[in-house]
């Protein structure tokens, strides 16, 4: 079953491989594919918030039951795993970040803001102190070597890619990382796991935010951040008021249901939230019609690039036709539900050069005409 390459000199039995495990079957079979190549193997999971907070559910990660799912897969294996308590920086670095892009109108990330922390900077420095030669996890992307050095891949399954979370990867990390999953397809993973007879074989995907295990993160931001229910008006763009809501938490741009609105000629579709005035602005879809946005926080990934490139601007989005312009990511035709506090990813085929957070938008001149 030596099905994955984890792109360390050899001889693979003097290598020691840490594996970041989050319980879940995608990071077991990556510890699984580790010990079978012969190198010495570790298990590392970080403790991030109270699995009681989560309402016992399973499909989580890194609390309760995962853990001791990820302990028994590791005695399963005959590997070690040691468990590192990061709940406070956590909640620091991303409940809290959520609960306030919440506050501020945008549409936040924290699986990136999650990946940019206590994932990559923390496990990153936890598997230096072990004297690891590369930090393994369970993302589907791959790193390809190449003229210039390491570069970060969609994976091959594009239904599994998250590269779109990855764009802050830095050079360095990426120099440490390495992906085995990315050139498997999510079936054989589970194969995998059935033929070495791991409890995680048939564990469901974790489908929402690890800390919002039943989905109700309006709820989360409430209790975090009081205010957050403050009621508003529904307006139109010229400020006619044409109903109210229970808090701008409930919105997101290019949201169209639970606006609750009768009587309008066209569907009407959320295209600004305004915190200062606690106001859901609303608009017909033609005036989510978005002609370039300004990023922050630019990220770029391996030698530079200058030829054609797509933007991916939501994680379930396709990759469309761009340019970048100093701090503005450009589309070639006009993009529809770009949100602030999202990310602009920016790739070269299947190559991932980089990206930036979402700062503002500019509207298409026909989305201003019309």
């Amino acid at each position: 079953m030596n099905e994955a390459d984890f792109q360390l000199r050899a001889p693979i039995g003097q290598r020691r491989i840490v594996v970041a495990m989050s319980g879940g079957v995608d990071s077991s079979v990556v510890a699984a594919l580790a010990a079978r190549s012969g190198a010495e193997v570790i298990g590392v999971t970080l403790q991030l918030y109270d699995h009681g907070e989560a309402v016992g559910r399973a499909g989580a990660c890194c609390a309760g039951r995962d853990i001791r799912d990820a302990r028994a897969v590791c005695d399963r294996l005959g590997i070690a795993h040691y468990v590192f308590d990061h709940e406070s920086r956590f909640r620091d670095s991303v409940i809290d970040d959520f609960a306030d892009e919440y506050m501020a109108g945008r549409t936040p990330i924290p699986c990136v803001k999650c990946n940019m922390g206590v994932k990559f900077t923390d496990l990153f420095r936890l598997a230096r102190e072990l004297g690891a030669d590369c930090l393994a996890t369970g993302h589907y992307v791959r790193r390809v070597e190449g003229a210039g050095g390491p570069e970060l891949h969609r994976a091959a399954d594009p239904a599994r890619d998250q590269s779109y979370f990855l764009f802050a990867t830095t050079d360095e990390q990426l120099a440490f990382l390495r992906f085995p999953l990315g050139g498997m397809p999510k079936t054989r993973v589970r194969e995998i796991a059935k033929e070495l007879g791991l409890i995680v074989a048939g564990k469901p995907d974790s489908q929402d935010i690890c800390f919002v295990p039943d989905g109700d993160y309006a709820s989360l931001v409430k209790k975090l951040r009081p205010e957050a229910g403050t009621v508003g008006d529904i307006v139109d763009e010229a400020g006619a008021k044409l109903g109210e809501h229970k808090g701008l938490i409930h919105f997101t741009v290019g949201q169209r249901r639970g606006l609750e609105i009768g009587g309008q000629a066209e569907p009407l579709y959320v295209i600004r939230l305004d915190p200062e005035r606690q106001q859901v602005v609303v608009g017909p879809k033609r005036a989510l019609a978005v002609k370039a946005a300004r990023i922050e926080g630019l990220n770029r990934i391996g030698v530079a690039y200058s030829g054609p490139l797509t933007a991916k601007v939501r994680s379930l989005a396709r990759p469309v036709p761009a340019r970048l312009e100093g701090d503005r990511v450009v589309f070639e035709t006009p993009e529809y539900g770009v949100a602030p506090g999202q990310a602009a990813v920016l790739y070269a085929g299947d190559r991932v050069l980089g990206g930036g957070w979402i700062a503002e938008t500019e509207r298409a001149e026909t989305a201003l005409a019309a």
